[in-house]
């Protein structure tokens, strides 16, 4: 069996996790947390622009950073089926994406266990 066919099973033979799609969807998800936590602080740097100081240069931001978390999302419930995360933490990691600074550290936080989980999987995978 190749290493991109290669799954862990249950001993009943139902598939748990592929590492190769589990690897993709952590290449996703952490483009799309950087990009995330950028627009967040354009986002913040727009509010500040707006209110503080009668602003408008960053008006049109919004929208643009509302799709932007859509996708965010959408990255976050991707890798999150794929890794059989419980519901708790998926949407936990979601609302990581609403507060500044605090997506890069999940982010980095998420990736290191999701890699550590994956070599743990890899390890306990027979070889054939």
């Amino acid at each position: 069996m190749s290493e991109q066919t290669q799954k862990a099973a249950r001993p009943s033979g139902r598939t748990l996790i592929d590492p190769v799609k589990a690897r993709k969807g952590l290449t996703f998800f952490k483009v799309m947390a950087v990009i995330v936590g950028i627009g967040l602080l354009l986002l913040t740097a727009q509010v500040i622009l707006k209110y503080a100081f009668d602003n408008g240069a960053l008006d049109w931001w919004p929208q643009p950073h509302g799709l932007v978390y859509i996708v965010y999302i959408a990255a976050t419930v991707n890798l999150a089926f794929r890794m059989r995360w419980g519901l708790l933490k998926m949407v936990g990691v979601i609302l990581a994406g609403c507060v500044p600074f605090l997506s890069f550290y999940i982010e980095r936080k998420v990736s290191a266990n999701v890699e550590g989980d994956l070599a743990a999987l890899q390890a306990d995978t027979p070889r054939g």
